[in-house]
């Protein structure tokens, strides 16, 4: 008789329970079919990463999740048992936190960060309305002590719209944990991160997953997959195509996420080096407390400014662009001087930002594909006051098929677009213009692997028809992946500025790791 390995029951661990079942989900706007039957388990104690291209579907599972679109097919259960998602406060109730990329539907301008904090246990009935906010400031502490964020009261009293994008993504977070969620939704939380504040998110992470907390975790960051998922998920033209546990095979995750056509465009940029100086800037000081600086932007070739949260690349770009004025200093454009008062001084000239918050600076709720993309130019297609809608509409028809934005038509809402589709409008409408400085704020903050390859490859198109183009970015892989030329700013300062090709990764983090 051949020996037989037997397995005592009793000693086999127990299967992670499912907290949260998705069977075969449909979302449907009008006639175009969003998701196509999606099934995902969430399970306790364990992250799982969902990808997928702009347009996958992402965004709009993870609102049927939150109880933003109730009115979807298929069956959600919550511990087994089926359960309608009618609002978010019903999510809520049944253990579900979500934290969207987008910071503007979340919280509340004219409430403090103090009532932002505790708003959501108000409107539950959870935290009696109080008309004194020093009596909120006590749960209020508590709420932000979930993140030790160590806000002090000058921070909780002020109004919320003065906090800066990190904050903000923080102050949703620390709300949602407040809760002790069963299931806690992350919807690019690193976006605007400091490598300090990602490093504290993911031990945060990897607490709550032992805990048994279920986490499903959206980016486009592979390396942040890699780090933190058990396993992957990848949508595709809403529908799931891919799913993995770790190890996970990256080569197949990312074929899962492209389209064909997309793989084939997928080629190495040749580096472009620039003649001419387009923008001089002597003498200029960044940020307070900081040394002035010196720098050329130049014709023909894709600058890439690089540092972290709070170097000045944002009010290097808005300086140029005329929505800040300079602290100290002069610029020359096309060598002469140039100090616009206003950003339409700098458009007329041909000099354009994308910033880097374009749901609050680059986009209008409820505008037109068609509407976003002429905005700027509306002097160009109208008679007087009135705007003649055949211009705007083969406008927004342009941008739509040469960006490959993927919407029904130039007349569907922008905001309804994904994150990925909308940069691709707001950048689109700039270079159809043909810019002749053209600054990209973190463009590929919320951008696939396919749009930001399409983006890069768009920019370098501008620089090699003779444009100067500046991409700024707190992300070395990105910038390595676009740029022509490197910039690194630290505090203010400028602390390398070379050639791609004559510098590696490590010259460019340890110059960023620099302080003087």
């Amino acid at each position: 008789m051949d020996d037989e390995v037997v397995t005592d029951p009793a000693a086999a661990p127990a299967p992670a329970a499912e907290v949260l079942n998705l069977d075969d989900i449909t979302m449907a706007f009008g006639g175009n079919q969003v998701l196509k039957g999606v099934t995902v388990a969430l399970t306790a104690g364990r992250v799982t990463a969902l990808l997928g291209a702009n347009g996958a579907g992402k965004s709009t599972l993870i609102k049927v999740l939150a109880g933003v679109y109730p009115d979807h097919g298929g069956t959600v259960r919550v511990g087994g048992e089926p359960v309608q998602m009618t609002s978010p406060l019903a999510a809520a109730r049944h253990g579900i936190q979500t934290v969207h990329q987008r910071i503007d539907e979340n919280i509340v301008p004219g409430l403090t960060v103090a009532e932002n904090l505790v708003f959501e246990e108000i409107i539950r009935g959870e935290l009696p309305p109080v008309r004194s906010l020093r009596r909120l400031l006590p749960r209020a502490r508590e709420i932000a002590d979930t993140l030790d964020l160590g806000w002090p009261d000058s921070v909780l009293t002020k109004d919320v719209f003065e906090l800066g994008i990190a904050d903000s993504q923080l102050l949703l977070l620390a709300r949602a944990l407040s809760q002790r969620p069963r299931v806690l939704v992350l919807d690019e939380p690193t976006s605007t991160l400091s490598a300090a504040e990602v490093d504290r998110l993911f031990a945060l992470i990897r607490r709550l997953r032992s805990e048994g907390v279920a986490v499903l975790y959206v980016t486009h960051r592979l390396s942040e997959v890699r780090e933190l998922a058990d396993e992957v998920v990848v949508l595709r033209d809403g529908r799931i195509s891919s799913s993995q546990v770790a190890p996970f095979d990256m080569a197949a995750v990312v074929r899962a996420m492209l389209t064909e056509s997309v793989l084939v465009q997928s080629h190495e940029l040749v580096e472009q080096r620039g003649h001419d100086v387009a923008v001089r800037l002597q003498g200029v000081q960044l940020l307070s407390r900081c040394a002035p600086i010196d720098l050329e932007l130049r014709y023909g070739e894709v600058t890439g400014v690089v540092g972290l949260i709070g170097a000045g690349k944002s009010e290097l770009a808005r300086g140029v662009f005329g929505a800040d004025r300079l602290r100290t200093g002069s610029m020359t454009f096309d060598g002469r001087p140039y100090r616009p008062r206003h950003s339409k001084d700098a458009v007329r000239k041909g000099i354009y930002l994308v910033p880097e918050d374009r749901a609050a600076e680059a986009m209008l709720p409820g505008w037109s594909l068609a509407w976003t993309a002429t905005l700027p130019f509306l002097g160009q297609i109208s008679r007087g006051r009135v705007i003649s809608a055949a211009k705007e509409n083969r406008i927004g028809r342009e941008v739509l098929e040469h960006f490959g934005v993927v919407a029904t038509s130039a007349a569907q809402a922008v905001d309804a677009l994904s994150g990925g589709n909308q940069q691709k409008v707001v950048v689109g409408r700039w270079m159809r213009a043909a810019p002749r400085v053209l600054l990209l704020d973190e463009p590929f903050r919320g951008v696939d692997i396919g749009a930001r390859r399409d983006i890069s490859s768009q920019a370098h198109e501008q620089a090699a028809s003779g444009a100067c183009v500046v991409v700024l970015s707190s992300d070395v892989e990105e910038i390595r992946g676009v740029a022509d030329r490197i910039v690194v700013l630290v505090e203010g300062e400028v602390r390398l500025d070379r050639y791609t090709s004559e510098i590696d990764d490590e010259a460019i983090v340890t110059s960023m790791s620099e302080v003087a």
